[in-house]
């Protein structure tokens, strides 16, 4: 018998909280709900969640600071929910290792969507059962998305799932130019509904972890996107 997914869901609004939970019940989800941020770290360790869906206006400690407590352990994914839609809400969420943010309300069948797109993105971090080593290298880099890991210059980079297949997908194509529609379609796996300035505050974060290297680099296409450069 299959192990069902854990998801922990965090919202003072109760009402919320349970109708998220049945949507996920009904598609063999396990669920836990809690209505602010101190419970949240609690059960984070208790619970040990496969996903969270996190709403930012919490009591006590809001969502912005359980999302930057839980990044200092863990790379557990983390969906943020709220019904701030401003631009700069969405990437400070983002910057602080949220791996999705959904506007409240939300549809049913969207909310589903991507927590199960967010799974299946995170899924080959914890089953390295393929025999098809998926691993691309260059000087100072080994990016392996078999074991989801990436060494830099001999040290082991912590990253979430969304940055490292971002990283492996443009180091699998060196000096190739992809749009940031591009990425989006090919990163997140479905229809991304927001802006492309997810794109830029994953590679700012790529940036800030990778400084460039002598032989190789992010490189920004003014008006088009990015590619990963060869020197």
């Amino acid at each position: 018998m299959a192990v069902k997914q854990k998801i922990l869901i965090v919202d003072d609004d109760n009402n919320i909280a349970e109708l998220i939970s049945l949507y996920l019940l009904k598609e063999c989800f396990d669920t836990k709900i809690v209505n602010d941020g101190e419970s949240a770290l609690q059960e984070f360790k208790n619970y040990q969640p496969n996903l969270i869906l996190l709403d930012l206006m919490l009591p006590g400690i809001d969502g912005y600071q359980v999302c930057r407590e839980i990044r200092t352990v863990s790379n557990t994914p983390i969906i943020m929910l709220s019904a701030k839609g401003e631009v700069f809400d969405k990437v400070l969420g983002l910057e602080l290792g949220a791996d999705d943010y959904i506007m409240k309300p939300f549809d049913s069948k969207e909310l589903v969507a991507r927590v199960k797109a967010v799974l299946r993105r995170y899924q080959p971090a914890r089953q390295d059962t393929s025999s098809d080593i998926q691993c691309v290298e260059y000087p100072d880099l080994i990016i392996n998305r078999t074991n989801y890991s990436v060494l830099y210059k001999g040290q082991n980079i912590e990253m979430p799932p969304k940055e490292l297949e971002l990283l492996y997908f443009l180091a699998s194509s060196p000096n190739q130019v992809f749009t940031r529609e591009q990425l989006l379609d090919h990163i997140w796996g479905y229809e991304y509904i927001g802006d492309t300035r997810t794109v830029d505050v994953h590679i700012k974060r790529l940036r800030e972890k990778l400084k460039d290297n002598e032989h190789w680099g992010i490189s920004t296409v003014w008006g088009i996107g990015y590619k990963f450069e060869t020197k």
